[in-house]
């Protein structure tokens, strides 16, 4: 019995993993669609790192959110991703000194 009920939730994890990668080929969505499709993985990124910059200090968020926004403004100017971390940990020390 048991045996079907981990069967059973394999499957019934699997499908909306596996059915919406072979109906992306076959599909030609709009450009505005691609636009939105395009963006998700900026969404993403930013609902995964907000919560730690506002809690790399708990009683003190403003350093995080400066070290957050001099680290955007470093990767919008395009600098090396290891100039533009290291900034933002030399700030987050500097400010906590």
């Amino acid at each position: 019995m048991i045996w079907f009920i981990i069967i059973g939730m394999a499957i019934v994890t699997i499908i909306p993993r596996v059915i919406p990668a072979f109906i992306v080929d076959l599909i030609q969505f709009p450009d505005w669609a691609n636009k939105g499709l395009k963006a998700i993985p900026y969404a993403a990124l930013g609902a995964l790192i907000f919560p730690g910059i506002m809690t790399v200090i708990p009683e003190k968020p403003h350093i995080g959110l400066i070290a957050g926004v001099i680290a955007i403004i470093l990767a919008w100017l395009r600098i090396h991703v290891i100039i533009v971390v290291l900034s933002a940990i030399i700030i987050v020390f500097l400010l906590t000194i």
